[in-house]
């Protein structure tokens, strides 16, 4: 059984976050296969980068070190990655669901001619029974994701192509360092030898990154919303719980449908997945696709009129009552003794 490969980005020098949770999962996935887990970084000055890969069991970090590379570029960083991908013949290859891996992915895939699945939500090592051909198909990669814009769950194998790829959204997967002793071996990649100079036909004269204005994954409370919420205005309230929390809003599918919050707040499988310390769902119904996206949070306030909402199964507190009075009292409670 060949390796499970992830491919990292790189933010600023360090290891982006995606990329460290997934080779935490893939941590997980080589050791069911029995394999290596291995890394590839792409960039400028990666002196030492392997140290932050290695504590969460990478075993091999194949590094393409050039000036060139310093910033993400599809055409050199597409041929050096299926130059490495011919030669070491991955079984599952894992990319972050971030604009970067969005453009690589499928490029990687398509001239490997190998398919790839967009956006999981979990991913398993699974068996494949095909009766029609008489084959069982053993360790395969199920690469699970929403599908029909969030109404079902579905599972795809890729039993005859390799590597099995698949792209993940930042905070899906759980980053956990296995070993901060753990050490594994670095191979140098030979970047001449994998590109040209057509390859840098498109060259970045200036760069600029618009900081995140809403960081759902990075906030420890957060206060969301759902259609219960029953307006714009009503929504509000949660930016005044939320400000003297020092949290952050979110929304579910429904309130953003609704139109109350932008797409950017949505929570769920088809928004964004948090573990906050804190989370305190009002006026949420609480949908198998909202809580997917939330339910591993430290601690679950509901906030709710109805007794029998489906959140209130994974709520550590259940608040019963309407979100436009419990609010304010908890402001007015909160603001009284924290003085």
């Amino acid at each position: 059984m060949n390796s499970v490969f992830v491919i990292c980005e790189l933010e600023e020098g360090k290891v982006a976050d995606v990329s460290l949770e997934l080779l935490t999962k893939g941590r997980q996935l080589a050791n069911q296969l029995k394999t290596k887990l291995e890394a590839v970084v792409i960039g400028k000055n990666l002196k030492d980068i392997e140290n932050q890969l290695f504590p969460y069991g990478t075993d091999v970090v194949h590094k393409a070190d050039d000036k060139r590379l310093e910033h993400y570029l599809t055409l050199p960083y597409n041929s050096i990655i299926c130059d490495l991908f011919r030669e070491e013949k991955p079984e599952i290859a894992l990319l972050g669901a971030t604009s970067q891996g969005r453009d690589l992915g499928p490029r990687v895939s398509s001239e490997l001619k190998s398919g790839l699945t967009a956006d999981c939500t979990s991913l398993e090592i699974g068996t494949h029974e095909d009766k029609k051909a008489g084959k069982t198909y053993d360790q395969l990669l199920y690469q699970i994701r929403p599908a029909f814009g969030g109404n079902i769950i579905a599972t795809i194998i890729n039993p005859d192509c390799r590597p099995q790829m698949a792209t993940v959204r930042e905070g899906v997967m759980k980053k956990e360092v296995l070993d901060t002793a753990y050490k594994g071996t670095v191979k140098n990649i030979d970047v001449a030898k994998s590109v040209k100079d057509e390859d840098f036909a498109v060259a970045i004269i200036e760069r600029h990154i618009e900081p995140r204005k809403i960081n759902l994954a990075g906030s420890q409370v957060i206060v969301a919303g759902g259609y219960g919420m029953g307006s714009t205005q009503n929504f509000n309230l949660l930016f005044d719980l939320a400000e003297v929390l020092g949290g952050e809003v979110a929304a579910s599918r429904a309130a953003v449908d609704a139109g109350y919050a932008e797409h950017a707040r949505q929570v769920g499988q088809t928004g964004v997945t948090v573990r906050p310390k804190l989370y305190i769902a009002c006026g949420i119904s609480g949908q198998i696709q909202h809580r997917a996206g939330m339910e591993d949070s430290s601690m679950i306030i509901a906030i709710n009129t109805d007794e029998n909402a489906p959140i209130n199964q994974v709520a550590d507190y259940v608040i019963n009552g309407d979100v436009t009075t419990i609010i304010p009292r908890m402001i007015k409670a909160y603001k009284k003794n924290s003085k």
